[in-house]
């Protein structure tokens, strides 16, 4: 079983993206869609779709990974931040600014899971999920 929802859909697409795979499946959680969602508007997965017809679940979240024209992942590394034995809160003007601003990172706070740019511009503070570059 496992106890980090998070880090097992990080390290799945890390994993996806070190074997060349072009597809990934992740057992869906609304934590991990909202996840989906950001790094698709933030441009650094082809597309995604969420299925809801699997029976006693949840669901699946298929995830489309994107290549440059080389075949390298536009996903450089994924850094999960707040582990379940040691949480990483900010404040909002604390957030880190991941490569100067040319990485996001992923934050849940009182407002929903979001970005820290989205973070700081409501001025709202909270756990630092995971840095994405």
């Amino acid at each position: 079983m496992n106890t980090d929802t998070i880090a097992d859909f990080l390290t799945r697409i890390r994993n996806a993206q070190m074997a060349g795979h072009r597809v990934v499946e992740i057992p869906s959680s609304n934590v991990k869609k909202r996840m989906t969602e950001i790094l698709y508007d933030q441009g650094y997965i082809f597309k995604y779709t969420f299925e809801e017809n699997v029976i006693g679940t949840q669901g699946v979240i298929k995830i489309a990974l994107k290549y440059d024209m080389n075949n390298v992942p536009v996903i450089r590394a994924l850094k999960r931040s707040s582990r379940p034995g040691k949480r990483n809160y900010s404040a909002s003007s604390d957030i880190p600014h991941v490569l100067n601003g040319l990485g996001i990172a992923i934050v849940s706070t009182s407002k929903g899971i979001m970005t820290d740019k989205e973070a700081r511009a409501m001025n709202v503070g909270g756990e630092i999920l995971c840095e994405i570059y």
